[in-house]
């Protein structure tokens, strides 16, 4: 039995299928062509060109510019909610303040543990 996937071990015979007549060239299919536009003009350039009393601006120093104006835009925002401002509390608290905290937490938690554990003795 063979398999049907493979490729016959025997070439197929060049003269085996119709040909052309000598001399001619083979037939290649014409592409089909679009019609040209009617008026051609030249491009525009994105975002339009600068005023007469602007001068360019460096792109990158646009981008940083406006980045900046987000920032501030965001900052100056007077709508902030209860997340914003626990965030901005923690945020001012200094690395020993927050310690502290931990710990002062850590030791009510013992406590607590404790108690628990000397009322179920009694």
């Amino acid at each position: 039995m063979g398999s049907i996937c493979s490729k016959s071990a025997n070439p197929t015979e060049p003269f085996a299928q119709p040909g052309r007549v000598l001399g001619t060239k083979p037939d290649r299919p014409q592409a089909p062509r679009t019609s040209l536009p009617r008026k051609a003009s030249a491009g525009r350039t994105l975002g339009g060109g600068p005023s007469p009393g602007q001068r360019k601006e460096d792109p990158r120093n646009a981008a940083a510019r406006a980045a900046e104006e987000r920032a501030a835009k965001q900052s100056s925002s007077a709508k902030k909610g209860k997340l914003s401002s626990q965030l901005a509390a923690q945020k001012a608290k200094t690395r020993n303040e927050t310690l502290d905290e931990a710990s002062r937490q850590n030791r009510a938690t013992r406590e607590a543990d404790a108690a628990a554990a000397m009322s179920r003795w009694d």
